[in-house]
């Protein structure tokens, strides 16, 4: 009971193995039933009829044995072909799902990218007006406290 490629119960080379088989069994039965003969109620060659009547059955009982079991087995390669053949199909359709979802990331993050070059130049620009006005704070607030002190000893 092996489902290889080597004999199928269909090959001629199967029958032939078979034929070859029951030829020898044939031969050495005949040789140990002519020398019983003489003393036996059933003729030798009545033995032998019914011993290839009991390997024809059993010849045929094994061909119908393989035969249902490599129906089994064909049927479930076909089950497993069709089974794999659609998890392949829905593997390819997620693929290419995350294939469109990367494509939208890579643009959204190319986007953001670049809002944020925008962001950052915005605060340089920002923080060196900052300074500025900080600068000019300073020099107005030492002209107001130089101008207050004058005028303050001017009053005294």
């Amino acid at each position: 009971s092996h489902f290889g490629p080597e004999l199928v119960v269909d090959d001629p080379r199967f029958e032939a193995m078979q034929q070859s088989r029951m030829t020898a069994i044939f031969a050495l039965t005949f040789m140990a039933l002519s020398q019983q003969a003489l003393s036996a109620q059933v003729t030798p060659v009545q033995k032998i009829i019914q011993l290839m009547d009991g390997m024809l059955a059993k010849g045929k009982q094994e061909k119908h044995d393989e035969q249902v079991q490599f129906a089994a087995f064909k049927q479930f390669c076909d089950d497993t072909t069709v089974e794999k053949k659609r998890a392949i199909e829905e593997a390819n359709e997620q693929i290419d799902m995350l294939k469109a979802d990367i494509e939208k990331y890579t643009a959204t993050a190319a986007r953001l990218t670049k809002e944020i070059a925008e962001h950052d130049e915005d605060i340089s620009v920002w923080t060196g007006d900052q300074k500025a006005a900080t600068t000019v704070r300073e020099i107005e607030k030492a002209d107001y406290d130089a101008l207050h002190q004058d005028y303050s000893e001017s009053v005294d």
